[in-house]
């Protein structure tokens, strides 16, 4: 496999030519992931944000994090204690397993005895729990294309029954269904909380083929007891994606479709108090997807700008007292999302130009800046999505290893005024002839795509 192909598809050729009408989830699922393939190339752009103390500049030190052998691995969550999860790539690339890295410790969390597992959202809570997809050594008995089947590796994606999970001390224990065949876990609060989604019995005839089975929003309580949440009035599933320690959980409502983002999400929602609120929308009626929740109850995420399936997104914000906001794209972008918040208000992600240039961001007061231009020192990278932050300011993500041409997740954390931990600086910064010349890498989490 070459893991940094030379040339990548233009955008505007990557995106679907059909409607939903007529389209197989196959025909779609293989949309979609052209689609991350065009969202794929990198560039630098100049730009400066304030955060923090007034008038200081955020800069960081980039510290690359160790892999379990293949060509991929990628930071998805960061919690204050600094504790990273994401994935890695086995050596041959054929699976990818669920990763934590505790400073330079890296733990392979193993699966539920099938190929694959993931971290795929931020989890967030410092109890040293964390939740994530897995695929066991069960046939799938429907055949479906799963949610979890867009995060695995594509040699060994599907095939597999995949439920959540939640891992703690050493042990990664299942997470019950709702009578269906799979399941998938998001985030875990404070409180041993987890929320996810899980498939039921009842054959939905708004599903795509493969999918079959309706799935519903869930929440997992501490002794793992199952609460389903429902779907907004007249939706007929839905999906939660983030929840807080105050118990409010964010995520999507609308019709089963391929069970990957769409029309499974034409509502963002808040679920509270056995209440759902629609969040509104940002011009789209389809990938209206909070990623994120603060303590605070401000959401991130991502949502299309325009009538239609087709990937069209902009990060957005909700606040309490503003509602939903299109945070917008870095300078020249086409598309954005977003998928981690702070206790600041600090949203971090991915922005990308009409040609497939991607880059991580981070927006705070108003301005989104590339990541890129905000890194002095250490590991000598080009940055292309940042996952998630947490409230110290420190980042995680992927980045192209600009000696080796691999993907590797790392750890930005604050220096000078915002430095949290000391740090031994190595200075090597990257000129643009050099990013460009490596070539495409893996896209934002949260283009709903796999990568090679």
């Amino acid at each position: 496999m070459n893991p940094m192909p030379t040339t990548h598809t233009p955008l505007e050729s990557a995106r679907p030519d059909r409607t939903f009408h007529g389209r197989t989830s196959v025909q779609r699922l293989q949309g979609h992931r052209v689609l991350a393939r065009a969202l794929l190339s990198i560039a630098l752009l100049p730009a400066i944000v304030h955060v923090g103390p007034a008038g200081a500049q955020v800069r960081y030190h980039l510290t690359n994090l160790a892999s379990l052998g293949g060509t991929s691995s990628t930071g998805n969550s960061i919690n204050d204690r600094g504790w990273i999860a994401g994935r890695s790539n086995l050596p041959d690339n054929q699976a990818r397993h669920a990763t934590l890295w505790r400073g330079q410790s890296l733990t392979d969390l193993g699966t539920l005895g099938g190929p694959n597992s993931v971290v795929v959202w931020p989890v967030k809570n410092n109890r040293g729990i964390v939740s994530g997809i897995a695929q066991t050594s069960e046939a799938d008995p429907l055949g479906e294309n799963w949610s979890c089947s867009f995060f695995f590796s594509p040699a060994t994606s599907t095939g597999y029954r995949c439920l959540g999970f939640r891992w703690r001390d050493g042990v990664m224990t299942a997470l019950p269904t709702l009578g269906g065949t799979h399941g998938f876990a998001a985030g875990t609060n404070n409180r041993g909380q987890t929320v996810g989604w899980a498939e039921n019995n009842v054959h939905d005839p708004s599903c795509v083929p493969p999918q079959v089975l309706q799935f519903r929003a869930v929440l997992w309580t501490a002794d793992q007891t199952i609460i389903e949440l429902p779907p907004f009035a007249g939706d007929s599933v839905s999906a939660a994606t983030a929840i807080n320690d105050r118990g409010q959980v964010v995520g999507i409502s609308g019709i089963c479709d391929i069970a990957v983002g769409e029309l499974s999400a034409i509502h963002a929602v808040r679920w509270e108090n056995g209440h759902v609120l629609d969040l509104g929308n940002i011009g789209g009626d389809a990938w209206n997807t909070p990623t994120a929740i603060n303590q605070q109850g401000d959401i991130a995420g991502f949502a299309n700008i325009a009538p239609g399936i087709d990937f069209n997104p902009h990060a957005f914000l909700w606040t309490a007292s503003g509602g939903i906001r299109d945070l917008g794209t870095v300078s020249g972008d086409a598309v954005s999302q977003a998928s981690g918040i702070n206790a600041r208000r600090q949203v971090v992600g991915q922005s990308c130009s009409a040609d497939g240039t991607c880059r991580g961001f981070l927006w705070h007061d108003g301005v989104m800046t590339d990541v890129q231009t905000l890194i002095v020192s250490g590991d000598d990278d080009f940055i292309t999505t940042v996952n998630d932050i947490d409230d110290a300011g420190r980042i995680t993500g992927q980045a192209i290893d600009l000696a080796t041409g691999l993907r590797v997740a790392f750890e930005a954390v604050p220096v000078g005024a915002h430095a949290t931990t000391t740090t031994s600086p190595r200075i090597k910064r990257s000129d643009e002839t050099a990013v460009r010349s490596t070539g495409s890498v893996e896209p934002h989490l949260h283009a709903q795509a796999a990568a090679d």
